[in-house]
C-alpha cells in the first residue's frame, strides 16, 4: 500500500507541508495511522467520519458507505436545495463539513445517533498534541470520506464544439487549456495571490476550484479565471487551425460534496467535487455563447464559515469587491506586455446619467427548471499593445431567444 508520506508519483515527499516538520517516530506513528485506517475503509465499503485523541493511540468514527447514502437521502430532486432537509440528513452534513477532530462528547454523541461504536486504533506512542500533527490526521482521515463545502467558489471552463473535433484535436485544445490554466497560476503565485487550484476534467473541459475557503479564496479564483481566459485570448491570437480552444465559462458559488479519487486499491490525494455548484454551472454553460462569461445568481449569508456583516452578500456585490483587488494584478506581464488595469464587471444597458442597469438573465434548462445569471465583461488594458476584451457585450443578448431577459433596478457606474 503506498502511503501519504512516501516519496512517489502520487504522494511526494511533504504533500501536507506540516509532515516535513516531523521527526522519524512521528512519521512511523502516522504512517501507522493511515495503514490502519486504510484496513477500517474496507476499499470505500466504510467511511472514516471522525476522530478524537486516546490515551492509546485514537477513536475513529467509521460508517458503512450505504449508512451514511440512506442517512442523507434527499430523495429524487436535482439539487439539495429543492427539498427540505431532514433531521439525519442535516447532521451529516454537519458530521460532513469542517474539520474532523472531535472532543470526546462529540464523538460519544456520534456514535449514539449513527449506531456504532467508535473504532479504536492502537498506535506506537501517544499523539503529540500539536496542532501541526492534528492538521495532518485530519487531511489522512478526508481521504478516506467524503466532505461537504460550503459556499466554494467554482469556474466551469467549456470547449466550444468540442464533439465535432477530431481526437487529434480535442487532444490538443485540452493541452493548450491546461497550458493556460498552469500560466494563469503561475502568474498569480508571483503576485502572492494564493490559489491551491484543483481540477477535474468534464470531457471537454475542467471545473477549477480553490481548495481554500472563505471571501479571499473565492476572490482569488475569480481573477485567476480573467487570467486563464486572457492566456487562452493570447494563445487564439498566435494559434493556426484548431489548436486553441473557444471557450465559454461560467462562475458560481454554492455547496457541494468532495470525495477522493482511488488509483488501483489506494485512495489518492486528487479529489473530485459534485453538488449543487456544480449543478448550477452546468446548467448556464449549456445556454452561454462562444466567448461568454456568466456569473450564477447567488446570495450567501456567509463565506466560507464566517458572517458578512449580518447582510446578505449576493453575485452583485462580490463582482464589486472583486474589482477593488484587481489593482495587485497592475503590472503583470501578459504576452510580454505589462498590465495598467483591470476592469471587471456584470453587463446592462446605458443610462442618460452615466450609470448602467445589471441585466438579469433568467436561463430556462432542458428539465424545465429557471436559473438566473448574469453577463460577464472583463477588459485588460495593457502598456504599448491592444487591449484584451474578455466576454461579449450586452446588446448581444437582447435578442437571442436563449434567455428571458429581465431589468435590473441596481446600477453601476460607468
Amino acid at each position: 500500500m503506498r502511503s501519504i508520506f512516501m516519496p512517489d508519483p502520487i504522494f511526494p515527499e511533504g504533500k501536507f507541508g506540516q509532515g516535513a516538520a516531523f521527526d522519524l517516530r512521528q512519521r512511523s506513528n502516522l504512517l501507522e495511522l493511515d495503514r490502519q485506517l486504510y484496513s477500517h475503509w474496507g476499499l470505500g465499503q466504510n467511511l472514516v467520519m471522525a476522530w478524537c485523541p486516546h490515551p492509546a493511540g485514537l477513536q475513529a468514527l467509521v460508517v458503512p458507505h450505504h449508512a451514511v447514502a440512506s442517512y442523507g437521502a434527499t430523495g429524487n430532486a436535482e439539487s439539495a436545495a429543492d427539498t427540505a432537509l431532514s433531521p439525519a440528513h442535516q447532521f451529516i452534513m454537519h458530521l460532513l463539513s469542517g474539520t474532523r477532530q472531535f472532543t470526546a462528547r462529540q464523538m460519544s454523541n456520534a456514535t449514539h445517533l449513527l449506531g456504532v461504536e467508535a473504532v479504536q486504533i492502537r498506535l506506537r506512542q501517544a499523539l503529540s498534541g500539536s496542532a501541526d500533527e492534528a492538521a495532518v490526521i485530519d487531511q489522512i482521515v478526508k481521504r478516506y470520506s467524503v466532505s461537504y463545502i460550503h459556499n466554494r467558489a467554482v469556474a466551469l471552463f467549456d470547449i466550444v464544439g468540442f464533439s465535432l473535433l477530431s481526437p487529434f484535436e480535442q487532444m490538443t485544445q485540452l493541452n493548450s487549456l491546461s497550458c493556460s490554466l498552469n500560466a494563469a497560476h503561475s502568474r498569480l503565485m508571483g503576485r502572492r495571490m494564493l490559489v491551491d487550484f484543483a481540477r477535474s476534467t468534464t470531457g471537454d473541459g475542467f471545473y477549477i476550484w480553490n481548495r481554500d475557503a472563505g471571501l479571499e479564496a473565492n476572490t482569488n479564483l475569480y481573477h485567476f479565471m480573467h487570467l486563464v481566459l486572457a492566456d487562452n485570448a493570447i494563445a487564439r491570437q498566435k494559434a493556426a487551425g484548431r489548436t486553441v480552444p473557444t471557450l465559454r465559462t461560467s462562475f458560481h458559488v454554492g455547496n457541494c460534496y468532495e470525495f477522493h479519487h482511488a488509483e488501483g486499491l489506494n485512495p489518492t490525494m486528487y479529489c473530485d467535487i459534485v453538488g449543487d455548484v456544480t449543478i448550477e454551472l452546468a446548467r448556464m454553460v449549456e445556454h452561454a455563447l462562444p466567448g461568454q462569461i456568466l456569473v450564477g445568481d447567488f446570495a450567501l449569508e456567509t463565506i466560507g464559515q464566517e458572517p458578512v456583516g449580518g447582510d446578505i452578500f449576493d453575485a452583485i456585490s462580490f463582482i464589486e469587491q472583486a474589482q477593488g483587488s484587481l489593482s495587485q494584478l497592475n503590472g503583470l506581464e501578459l504576452s510580454g506586455d505589462a498590465v495598467e488595469s483591470i476592469k471587471c464587471y456584470l453587463t446592462g444597458q446605458a443610462c442618460a446619467d452615466g450609470t448602467f442597469t445589471i441585466r438579469k438573465l433568467s436561463i430556462h434548462d432542458k428539465h424545465g427548471r429557471t436559473r438566473n445569471a448574469f453577463n460577464a465583461k472583463v477588459n485588460i488594458h495593457r502598456r504599448d499593445a491592444t487591449p484584451i476584451l474578455l466576454g461579449i457585450e450586452d446588446r448581444m443578448l437582447c435578442d437571442d431567444e436563449r434567455y428571458a431577459v429581465t431589468r435590473g433596478h441596481v446600477v453601476r457606474d460607468g
